[in-house]
């Protein structure tokens, strides 16, 4: 079947007016995801649900869970469970295209360590995620929200990392990349000034202090290799918290 693009409606979800973990974009779903959402979907993904949800029963195994918050087009996700076959990844994404391109990687990736959740992740953690049950958490690339009136709105902020870190086990970390140095900035300011979390850079001085080596099961993706090739930065944050 070829992966032409065909339209469909975005998810029927409303949220209050707040901070939320996305911006709904408006796609097209190519047949090829459409196909994988059809197929894949009822395997791979999570209804929302306003009550604490059980995580082996969703994954079936025990296993250390690790939050992703906007996953894209999938891309890293598939990689990193892949080279991670002992965790469970819980993946939160409410844009359609980008759901179903990453059933699709994980109907020809063979993958069975991903559930996603099609819905905004602060209600997740609000209310499906119990206190310490995450072993990590990953956000790469949040919207950076460039324009300086708008910077209100990122999702990288004191009461969201609190937020994080009731459902954070001790010991857990925090993983955060951005390609936009002022973020950057913020990132790690908004996480030193947590006393509950320590920060794992092996860099204190120059350029590079306070932010972390791109851990190995990070990959590149096409999109931060072409910026790279521009001399764009990328910036790693992982902070632990405290046990």
């Amino acid at each position: 079947m070829s992966d032409t693009p065909t339209t469909l409606p975005t998810p029927d979800i409303s949220f209050p007016k707040r901070i939320k973990s996305y911006v709904l974009r408006a796609g097209r779903t190519t047949t090829g995801q459409a196909k994988a959402l059809a197929d894949l979907g009822p395997q791979f993904t999570l209804p929302y649900q306003p009550t604490p949800i059980d995580l082996g029963a969703a994954f079936g195994r025990t296993a250390p869970v690790i939050l992703e918050i906007g996953f894209g087009m999938g891309e890293s996700t598939a990689h990193i469970a892949s080279v991670r076959p002992a965790d469970n990844f819980l993946c939160c994404e409410v844009h359609v295209p980008g759901v179903g391109a990453l059933l699709k990687r994980i109907g020809e990736q063979d993958i069975q360590n991903i559930r996603i959740v099609a819905h905004d992740a602060v209600e997740v953690l609000d209310n499906m995620l119990t206190p310490d049950c995450l072993d990590g958490v990953h956000i790469f690339f949040p919207d950076p929200w460039h324009k300086k009136r708008h910077n209100k709105r990122r999702l990288i902020q004191g009461p969201f990392i609190e937020k994080l870190l009731s459902r954070l086990k001790p010991g857990g970390y925090l993983h955060c990349a951005t390609d936009w140095a002022p973020y950057a900035e913020q990132i790690l300011e908004v996480l030193q000034a947590n006393p509950a979390l320590i920060n794992t850079s092996p860099h204190t001085t120059g350029e590079r202090a306070g932010y972390a080596d791109k851990p190995d099961y990070r990959p590149l993706t096409k999109f931060e290799n072409r910026g790279l090739k521009l001399g764009h930065g990328v910036w790693d944050l992982v902070f632990r918290r405290a046990t």
